[in-house]
């Protein structure tokens, strides 16, 4: 991933599904797509530090649904329609367990993805186009090409860091 390019300053703090407390004094801002492995990797791997640092008020966590043209991420754009963004909790434990089950449903067809997202979740699509927009043309003007894309205040990464120089990011 060729970092060097994004422009962190056309990112927003507050668009997307904000995690813990508003005015916690760290945000971490992540674009990811429920389909991708990597997203689940970055995901699974940093959730307990970043629950600490949220439990305690320490860290924001923004969490941004990016609807991706790849085909093998179009079934988590789906998946993404279904989130409610009015409900940011509810939404991430359910991201929790879409990269638990990624494995169960990454094969199937756009339409058994939204029959899975309303039979195993009783949830109905509540895309909002307004906001699914605005992330991509966020993302677009950041040169945000992949996901996951995670940012730190002037720090750009993806899954592959190490919680070592994740926590070093999140100190005052």
């Amino acid at each position: 991933m060729d970092i060097s390019i994004i422009d962190a300053s056309k990112v927003k703090r507050d668009l997307g599904l904000v995690i813990g407390d508003p005015n916690a004094p760290k945000t971490i801002v992540e674009f990811i797509n429920v389909r991708c492995p990597y997203s689940k990797e970055w995901f699974e791997k940093s959730k307990e530090t970043l629950d600490g640092y949220i439990a305690n008020g320490k860290v924001k966590r923004v969490i941004k649904l990016f609807d991706k043209e790849k085909e093998s991420l179009q079934r988590g754009n789906i998946a993404h329609h279904y989130l409610p963004l009015d409900n940011s909790q509810k939404s991430y434990d359910l991201i929790t367990e879409l990269f638990k089950t990624q494995e169960t449903w990454k094969d199937f067809t756009l339409e058994e993805v939204a029959t899975y997202m309303e039979e195993t979740f009783n949830l109905t699509d509540v895309s909002d186009q307004v906001a699914i927009d605005a992330i991509i043309n966020e993302a677009n003007a950041a040169h945000i090409q992949f996901v996951p894309t995670v940012i730190v205040d002037d720090h750009i990464f993806d899954e592959s860091i190490d919680m070592t120089t994740l926590k070093s990011y999140l100190v005052d």
